[in-house]
């Protein structure tokens, strides 16, 4: 990477409650504004955690909530755009903190949520993994368009004053019959996957791993959005 392209400050912060990372997003997200802070990109995982965009159906958690609670998952409504989503161990989410009214960004939206996925596909092939997107869908699948499609990174982004928060979860070691509590998404055709189910069900003799993987999407953060990730 360029040593002269704008900075992008990473922490990684291990596992750490939705909400308390909400809270966090909202204080970079402040400094971001009046430039106290460098562009920042938190990578971490959360406990078992369901979470409600704006554009969410409750519906869409069909688990009862005497279940939900008996397996220790919260319930949290978002201000995130979306559906219905499920976070949990095993996954690297990634909330971006960036100005999109500063270089090397633009101030288009379609174009942040395309370069979100772009960076989470370009982090799949140098694991090995073949993704890409599906028309009429946001996130990131394995195989889109053919009858063994699955969904294996989930977006939902928010901004305010061009300041971006929340972002994406790539499923890498993640309990997948957790997403059986919701309609992943609101999409009832397409089910889900995680790096590591993708591994076996395509044969690979591969192992997945959370710091390998967050270290491949860095790079591919470095080389989609034209930054220099500093931990």
């Amino acid at each position: 990477m360029n040593a002269d392209a704008p900075k992008c400050c990473v922490l990684k912060m291990g596992t750490v409650p939705y909400q308390d990372a909400w809270q966090l997003q909202d204080e970079l997200a402040a400094k971001r504004l009046i430039d106290e802070i460098p562009d920042t990109l938190l990578l971490l995982q959360h406990p078992p955690t369901l979470t409600l965009g704006r554009g969410a159906d409750r519906d869409n958690i069909v688990a009862e909530p005497t279940r939900l609670a008996a397996m220790g998952i919260t319930v949290v409504e978002s201000n995130r755009g979306g559906d219905v989503t499920y976070h949990g161990p095993g996954q690297v989410v990634g909330y971006p903190i960036l100005r999109l009214d500063k270089p090397p960004y633009k101030q288009d939206l379609h174009w942040y949520l395309r370069s979100l996925e772009e960076t989470l596909i370009v982090a799949l092939a140098d694991s090995g993994i073949e993704a890409g997107r599906f028309p009429g869908y946001t996130g990131v699948w394995t195989a889109p368009g053919k009858p063994e499609t699955l969904k294996i990174a989930a977006i939902g982004i928010r901004t305010s004053r061009w300041v971006t928060q929340h972002g994406f979860a790539l499923n890498v070691t993640s309990n997948l019959s957790h997403f059986d509590l919701i309609v992943p998404c609101g999409i009832h055709d397409y089910g889900v996957t995680s790096v590591e189910d993708w591994y076996r069900r395509i044969g690979a003799r591969h192992t997945a791993n959370i710091e390998v993987m967050q270290g491949r999407i860095v790079a591919a953060f470095e080389q989609v959005f034209g930054v220099r990730c500093e931990e």
